[in-house]
């Protein structure tokens, strides 16, 4: 690491990403996104959270999480909970904000400068917390859609925002491959697990990808 130069770490709530992207239309490319913030700094780590749905034979995200983990990311995962509303509509529940928070603030000692892909408003409070340790915070959401995909709380609170859809060209899937190569980067943070494979010795390309259920609660 070059005399003074900035450490960043970046953490991905993978279903809110996987929403904002979507809605403004586009297919993230995580190695370019890697290399995106790796150009900014000294990229001490990269967290993806992702809640998992048991039960299901295959899992469409598998593919990307196998190469997230292979590729410069650490990914974290826990068992997501369905059950019934007072309404009797199947729903899923799989907050992962309190991992997230807990890893960010163990962190914070040794970064400068952390990165949060989230919209979610619950993460003012992490924000206001990171930043009182001397870390200064980055928010990647959008306001470019209405409803915009990020609460007006934490982009107060965070130091910068960044909007996602000005990373488009540096971090977007070139559209030419969809139907060619696709590598799994579109599939939702939120989905149904099934035992895991032996890990290959390089990424895999996958069929095209499924979006989450429309149902879940507490992304």
């Amino acid at each position: 690491m070059s005399l003074g130069q900035e450490r960043i770490a970046l953490f991905i709530d993978g279903a809110n990403l996987y929403a904002t992207a979507k809605t403004i239309g586009f297919d993230i490319d995580y190695k370019r996104l890697l290399k995106e913030f790796q150009s900014r700094g000294y990229l001490l780590r990269a967290y993806y959270y992702t809640a998992l749905i048991e039960d299901q034979e295959y899992s469409s995200i598998r593919p990307l999480i196998d190469w997230l983990d292979y590729n410069g990311f650490t990914v974290i995962t826990k068992s997501a909970k369905e059950f019934t509303d007072s309404m009797g509509r199947r729903k899923v529940k799989g907050n992962m904000d309190i991992e997230l928070a807990v890893d960010a603030m163990e962190l914070a000692p040794r970064v400068d400068h952390i990165v949060l892909f989230s919209g979610d408003g619950d993460f003012r409070s992490l924000v206001e917390a990171l930043q009182r340790r001397g870390v200064k915070v980055s928010v990647v959401s959008t306001v470019s859609v209405q409803p915009a995909m990020i609460a007006d709380e934490l982009r107060r609170q965070a130091d910068e925002f960044i909007d996602l859809a000005h990373l488009i060209p540096r971090v977007g899937r070139d559209p030419s491959e969809r139907g060619q190569r696709q590598t799994a980067q579109d599939i939702p943070g939120f989905v149904r697990d099934r035992p895991r494979p032996p890990r290959p010795p390089v990424a895999s390309t996958n069929p095209a990808a499924t979006g989450p259920d429309d149902d879940f609660a507490d992304r």
